[in-house]
């Protein structure tokens, strides 16, 4: 019969491999950050020329399907080199249907104070979270399946404000979704750091996304104290 080794492993080898980890994560996490930079900077160029243009919104049709489209081919390519011109695609599209949507409050009484503090907000909720997962280190992975259930309560929750023409409903969607991004950003963040998202396209893709949402929904909710 064979015995059992149970010598303890080497502590320098358990140190090597802790910090081999922690040089993966980190790397994946500045990856993801420089991909993430030049992605807002794209899509902000490409809403901007649609504010400049005067494009009309695509319609809300073609917007979930250009972006689950867009989606679907970033998650397939994800692994290839073609995952950033796919990323690009939707930031870019994404981008542009925000055009329109900016437009029309840049049109209301103090718009651009409006969209001015909703872009301020987005960037010191999105700084201040991943600051704080970044330098505490904690594991917030248990919030996993309570956000991506919010995410689609809320999803479906503003299909039917929508529809239904429902402006209460459409503010808590909003508010919601204020919440629902920035448990994201704590969720996501702390992802990469201990290593459970390695492919920094896929990281990208869920800050962007949940940065976009976070920065529609304040808009929304601001627009509307300002008497929209």
């Amino acid at each position: 019969m064979n015995s059992i080794d149970n010598s303890p492993i080497p502590s320098d080898v358990t140190r090597d491999s802790v910090a081999s980890s922690t040089l993966a994560a980190n790397k994946v996490l500045r990856n993801t950050y420089l991909l993430l930079s030049m992605t807002l900077a794209f899509a902000a160029v490409t809403a901007g020329a649609a504010v400049a243009l005067k494009l009309p919104h695509p319609g809300l049709v073609i917007t979930l399907i250009g972006y689950f489209g867009l989606l679907f081919a970033t998650v397939k390519l994800r692994n290839s080199g073609w995952a950033l011109l796919s990323i690009f695609a939707l930031t870019g599209f994404m981008g542009y249907t925000l055009g329109p949507i900016v437009s029309h409050y840049l049109a209301m009484p103090n718009g651009s104070q409006t969209v001015m503090m909703a872009m301020g907000g987005t960037a010191a909720i999105f700084l201040g979270l991943s600051a704080y997962a970044v330098t505490t280190r904690k594991d917030f992975s248990f919030m996993g399946g309570f956000l991506f259930v919010g995410v689609l309560v809320a999803f479906l929750a503003g299909l039917a404000a929508i529809f239904f023409e429902i402006p209460a409903l459409s503010l808590t969607v909003s508010a919601a979704f204020v919440l629902l991004a920035s448990g994201l950003i704590l969720w996501e963040t702390s992802n990469i750091i201990h290593g459970g998202e390695t492919n920094y396209v896929m990281a990208t893709v869920s800050l962007f996304v949940s940065i976009f949402n976070l920065f529609t929904s304040l808009l929304h909710l601001l627009g509307f104290s300002n008497g929209d």
